[in-house]
């Protein structure tokens, strides 16, 4: 059993246990409505008739396929003869049961049954009893669900709340920032690391000064969206030099298209689907392509 809770029904305390699929009543607890000093007589008086074994016999072969119908069989016909007795732990034990539980235990020990099980002893019990029964037990599925919908719509605020959080994150390491004045004054020695300025806000050397212990170089640890990226501006970075931009108006241009290229690649469900498709190449490298800086 998982989890326990309490309903009162005709000022009857009645404990509930569930487990990932059914919902068990304590037969024990409705019995006290009849007699609070022998509950468990009043259990057996119920199971000596032949209309409940007929009854428990049908539900086991309708949900239970490890019951045993031939022992069911001959249980029905003792149970015509005045003599005919039957506990809980009888019946479950020689049939293999499964819709009765018989717990031990101070607080929560008992017979307990599926709740179809229970709704019949009750009307047993009374016709008033029963409907009480019934009333309560819609009352606390209601409320049990209404908490599990809350506690869904929970887990999706904090989810979205997470997703967001993580996205901030990515953008905070991935987008690089404005260049500053230093930067742009700047003179680099080659294009290759004016082009690491733009996108990932520092040169070569200076990421290999931070990383250490790192084997590959600044565009190997790149991601795919710093990726693609990098391809656009290198190309626009062609163009603006045949334009005769210095490269300190380059560096701002390259820059600029960065940052709201990044901006627009880490929303985008295209690269996604890239990212889930990517595997290694044949020859068992890198995923990403390896650019010399």
């Amino acid at each position: 059993m998982r989890k326990s809770n309490k309903i009162i029904v005709k000022d009857t305390e009645i404990i509930l246990f569930s487990d990932k699929q059914n919902d068990f009543i304590s037969l024990t607890d409705i019995a006290k409505h009849r007699n609070e000093d022998n509950p468990s007589g009043i259990i057996s008086l119920w199971l000596r008739t032949f209309s409940t074994i007929e009854y428990l016999g049908l539900w086991e072969m309708l949900n239970n396929p490890s019951f045993k119908p031939h022992i069911y069989e001959g249980f029905k016909t003792e149970s015509a003869r005045p003599s005919f007795w039957m506990s809980p732990q009888k019946w479950i034990k020689e049939t293999g049961a499964v819709g009765m539980v018989s717990k031990s235990g101070r607080h929560y020990g008992g017979t307990f049954a599926h709740s179809d099980i229970a709704f019949k002893f009750a009307a047993w019990i009374s016709a008033e009893f029963e409907l009480y029964l019934i009333t309560e037990f819609k009352r606390l599925k209601s409320e049990e669900q209404q908490h599990l919908s809350a506690e869904w719509n929970l887990q999706r605020t904090l989810a979205k709340i997470n997703y967001r959080i993580h996205t901030d994150a990515i953008k905070e390491y991935v987008i690089p920032n404005i260049v500053s004045e230093k930067q742009k004054s700047f003179t680099y020695a080659n294009e290759a690391d004016l082009l690491n300025v733009a996108l990932f806000g520092k040169t070569a050397a200076e990421w290999r000064t931070e990383n250490p212990k790192n084997k590959g170089n600044i565009r190997d640890e790149a991601t795919l969206e710093q990726l693609v990226v990098l391809s656009n501006i290198e190309s626009i970075n062609a163009l603006l030099i045949h334009d005769g931009l210095s490269q300190s108006e380059r560096l701002v241009r390259l820059n600029t298209t960065a940052i709201t290229q990044l901006k627009s690649l880490l929303g985008h469900s295209s690269i996604k689907k890239l990212k889930d498709g990517k595997t290694k190449n044949p020859s068992g490298g890198r995923k990403n392509k390896k650019f010399e800086s």
